[in-house]
């Protein structure tokens, strides 16, 4: 099921969202499936949680919507389903004028469901606080329409800036064999939901 087929979902984005992340063992479920696919029993054995309850989490996960079974394999017998979190291609400006409000919606919602549980299961395992580098921080600004368009601007040329020092860490690697590290990176800016007070802030300028 792809992130713009809304079709079979039984339930609104926002209520899938607050389900998968509503138990610690369904947001470590979906940090592991963000990764790639696996089996019920190879996701037990990397959260260290038994296999029952896993397979318990993933069969509820599939029918809400959160997560996607890719295949069933035959094994001695035996059915292996194996599973992964929602695949989501990357959207050009034009994919995204070309879908529903409701198709945006659940792109939308399952980006922030993934990045909330790989930020909850940072601070439950304690790496947040590992590194004295960890960056989190959220503020809402009063801009005009210019002011808005220069942050997403800001944010663009970030998220490009990011993805050439991966692949230039990448070649590095390459030649040294150095060990690689993961680092969670979340860029974003929206409208708020709520319309926030109104701030006069006075912007000292002073010459260079």
């Amino acid at each position: 099921m792809q992130a713009g087929s809304i079709a079979k979902r039984k339930k609104r984005i926002g209520e899938v969202i607050a389900y998968a992340l509503g138990h610690r063992t369904r947001v470590l479920i979906l940090i592991v499936l963000n990764e790639g696919t696996y089996t019920p029993g190879q996701v037990a054995g990397m959260i260290d949680e038994p296999v029952q309850s896993v397979s318990n989490h993933i069969r509820d996960m599939v029918a809400i919507g959160s997560i996607e079974l890719v295949k069933t394999v035959k094994r001695r017998n035996m059915e292996q389903h194996h599973y992964r979190a929602i695949e989501m291609p990357c959207y050009t400006e034009e994919d995204f004028a070309a879908m529903t409000p409701e198709q945006r919606d659940v792109t939308w919602g399952l980006i922030i469901q993934s990045m909330a549980a790989e930020m909850m299961a940072a601070l439950w395992q304690g790496t947040l606080r590992e590194n004295n580098k960890t960056i989190l921080s959220w503020r809402w600004h009063n801009v005009d329409a210019e002011g808005e368009l220069e942050i997403y601007a800001v944010l663009e040329e970030a998220w490009e800036r990011v993805w050439k020092i991966e692949c230039d860490s990448m070649t590095r690697v390459a030649k040294t064999k150095a060990k690689t590290r993961s680092i969670l990176v979340a860029l974003g800016a929206f409208k708020r939901a709520k319309k926030g007070p109104t701030r006069h802030v006075t912007c000292e300028v002073t010459d260079s």
